[in-house]
């Protein structure tokens, strides 16, 4: 069993990836890392000591000095090579640099010199280095005004404020989730490439991710109809979108309600893509899921009953309860990444309508139960 640390785990793409290799406990060993380890020279060695691979994502994006923002990931470096001299160890080192290495930036400088000092390592201890020189980056939870465009967007059109887009750029983006794929591959194979190009999943102008972004807000987060998603990245584009939304304040939804003398009529879904819609009756007191997905989009409403909703981001304490009722038709929508349940707190059968944008495959279930 291989054990990794990543510097920076607690970042954007630190986060998506720890939890991501967490999954993979029969493969891998996570050590912790705490960004005051490169304030303490012993603290950082006894770490160093521990990694099979270190993947060594922790730096500065933005600054008021950008000299700053080079001396900095130097500085992050040097004493990362400093702890591999001093314990004479050769972990496999995966370093994610960036596609700015070509600008003549501070920040795209020190990504290429800091690549350049940790191939150099390498090759005079015989180390094991892969040197990602990676694309834009998105995804869930990313920093806003920070990590990407994207992220921006999404948390100005969640907080309805109006997006601004100062040069229409052609950008090329890959998908946190696949990034980490490509470094989870490359800790099994060991890789070793200084100088590895990961290629880009998409391609975009600014101003198409934004018209998306717009849709989404229009159909999904005012209407509540789920948008049309013709292709992975508009898929990934929805869940990163999703993941800006103030879920204490979004749910539950309220439905409409359109009563005559036959009864009461709700619509409880409007789609422009297809899926899978299911139901449930529960007995009371009895607890359902307690799982969460990393890409599925799921909905849950109540149609009968009484229902306490709990949802939990993963690796994270604070948990969301939403109170449910069949008397007030509702829903609430399930984020990627947050585990979740549903339980019967009334004195009747609980039945419940379910939405999933894909069907259940059991070769690829994408389901990891954790309690909430």
């Amino acid at each position: 069993m291989k054990k990794i640390g990543i510097t920076g785990q607690n970042g954007f793409a630190g986060t998506y990836l720890f939890n991501a290799i967490s999954l993979l406990k029969d493969e891998f060993q996570l050590i912790p890392f705490e960004k005051s380890f490169f304030e303490n020279e012993n603290q950082l060695q006894d770490w160093v000591k521990q990694c099979d691979t270190i993947v060594h994502l922790a730096a500065m994006n933005r600054h008021t000095d950008p000299q700053v923002i080079h001396d900095t990931n130097i500085s992050l470096i040097k004493k990362l090579l400093a702890s591999l001299e001093i314990t004479q160890t050769k972990p496999q080192i995966i370093f994610s640099s960036s596609t700015q290495e070509e600008r003549d930036n501070p920040y795209g400088k020190s990504k290429k010199e800091g690549r350049n000092l940790l191939a150099a390592w390498a090759e005079a201890r015989g180390g094991k280095f892969a040197g990602l020189i990676v694309p834009n980056v998105f995804g869930p939870f990313g920093k806003p005004f920070y990590n990407s465009v994207v992220a921006t967007f999404c948390h100005q059109l969640c907080s309805n404020q109006e997006p601004k887009i100062d040069t229409d750029g052609l950008i090329k983006l890959i998908y946190v989730g696949e990034l980490a794929k490509v470094i989870i591959d490359a800790i099994r194979n060991d890789s070793h490439n200084p100088e590895w190009k990961v290629e880009h999943t998409s391609e975009y102008h600014v101003s198409q991710i934004l018209l998306q972004l717009q849709e989404f807000k229009k159909q999904y987060f005012e209407n509540g109809i789920f948008p049309s998603l013709q292709n992975k990245f508009s898929v990934d584009l929805f869940n990163t979108f999703r993941s800006y939304i103030n879920l204490k304040h979004y749910f539950p939804y309220k439905l409409k309600q359109n009563t005559d003398n036959r009864g009461t009529f709700v619509e409880l879904i409007k789609l422009q893509q297809g899926g899978q819609i299911s139901f449930s009756t529960t007995h009371p007191g009895i607890t359902r899921g307690n799982h969460f997905h990393t890409r599925k989009i799921e909905r849950f409403a109540v149609i009968k009953g009484k229902a306490l909703i709990q949802l939990r981001r993963y690796n994270t304490d604070e948990v969301l309860n939403f109170e449910l009722s069949g008397d007030e038709a509702s829903y609430v929508d399930m984020p990627v990444w947050y585990t979740h349940n549903i339980t019967n707190t009334g004195t009747d059968e609980l039945y419940t309508i379910f939405w999933i944008n894909e069907f259940f495959d059991p070769a690829d279930p994408d389901t990891y139960f954790d309690t909430v």
